[in-house]
């Protein structure tokens, strides 16, 4: 792609989430969410191959289905209460309906069918934007709103974290597997988002830093299915032996970063009295390190095919810059002793 066109995309995907950051008014946020959708449509499809133009396609209906639901619901909600601040929010219909239009445009289940299907027919560079920079502005309405029909959320933040772990469990393709993981953590943060919207912050801050580091790792390999995995050993060793860890900091294993905020999540909702809800919680965690367990077995403990396609990416060593990879590795692993510096930032 043009390195012109590719800055004015950029500068475009970055316009639109501050925009959206900056506004108060729902207008503004609607078009704030509408430059993000219409900046990432042509870096999607900039391959011109049939799936990624089918992701587009798919991504900009599901999205521009998202923007009406929101631009009508604002409009109800001027018409009901004649304002259109987006933090006097007073009447529950229109909550709802942008609560679920924002649910739709993250990719929440039950309106998370279209994610897996969307970044399996991307690149992993703009997987990793849609995974992770276009989740931004929504998150930012949704903490703004502050939706006071709780048991909304606490649906959708249980669906998510289930149908996360159910649906990654029989994949076979990396990016399907990202996406249901997305799908698992996103419910993470809107189980808490009610009680603690600092504590969700920080559960997105810590996902996209382990999420960031995963794909990177995944474009270093050029792996896009388990099996191609198996011979990365042979060409980056030492990230081999890290990549595991990566992987079960995603599944929130102690002592790696991404415990935190589960952690921290299962202690706020058993201060809210909802034992139960952290009970399904926990276990679909259990689901989600299933496959994570999966990658890491393919990685490491397998021998690689020996046959003449196997070894041909042995002998290319890559072009990727690998310090945002070192970086962003340490972060996904090592955070944990951070604890009690974020408790007591959570803490008012």
């Amino acid at each position: 792609m043009n390195p012109y066109i590719l800055a004015i995309l950029l500068f475009g995907l970055g316009l639109g989430t501050t925009i959206t950051f900056a506004s108060s008014h729902w207008l503004l946020a609607w078009m704030g969410l509408e430059m993000n959708t219409l900046a990432i449509i042509p870096l999607m499809a900039q391959h011109h191959h049939p799936r990624a133009v089918e992701a587009t396609t798919k991504y900009f209906l599901t999205q521009a289905t998202a923007a009406a639901m929101l631009l009508f619901a604002s409009v109800t909600n001027a018409w009901l209460s004649g304002q259109w601040d987006i933090q006097q929010m007073t009447h529950p219909l229109p909550t709802t309906i942008i609560t679920l239009a924002l649910a739709l445009k993250i990719g929440l289940a039950p309106v998370h069918a279209w994610l897996p299907e969307v970044l399996q027919g991307l690149d992993l560079t703009v997987g990793l934007i849609l995974s992770t920079w276009q989740k931004l502005a929504p998150f930012a309405l949704i903490l703004q709103i502050n939706p006071t029909n709780s048991t909304i959320l606490i649906i959708l933040g249980l669906t998510s974290t289930l149908i996360g772990g159910w649906g990654g469990l029989n994949q076979t393709q990396l990016r399907k597997i990202l996406a249901y993981s997305s799908i698992a953590h996103l419910g993470w943060m809107i189980l808490v988002l009610q009680f603690s919207p600092s504590l969700t912050l920080l559960t997105l801050l810590t996902y996209f830093v382990m999420t960031f580091s995963t794909f990177l790792v995944f474009k270093l390999n050029k792996a896009t299915t388990i099996n191609t995995l198996a011979t990365s050993w042979t060409k980056a060793p030492i990230l081999t032996s890290l990549t595991p860890l990566i992987l079960l900091s995603l599944g929130g294993l102690p002592p790696l970063t991404g415990f935190m905020p589960k952690w921290l999540i299962l202690q706020e909702l058993a201060k809210q009295d909802l034992a139960l809800t952290a009970t399904v919680a926990a276990l679909s965690a259990l689901l989600s390190l299933y496959f994570y367990l999966r990658l890491s077995y393919a990685m490491t403990l397998t021998m690689s095919p020996n046959n003449l396609s196997g070894t041909t990416p042995w002998r290319l060593s890559s072009s990727q810059s690998t310090l945002p990879l070192a970086i962003s590795t340490a972060m996904a692993i090592c955070l944990l002793p951070l604890v009690p510096a974020a408790t007591a930032l959570l803490t008012p």
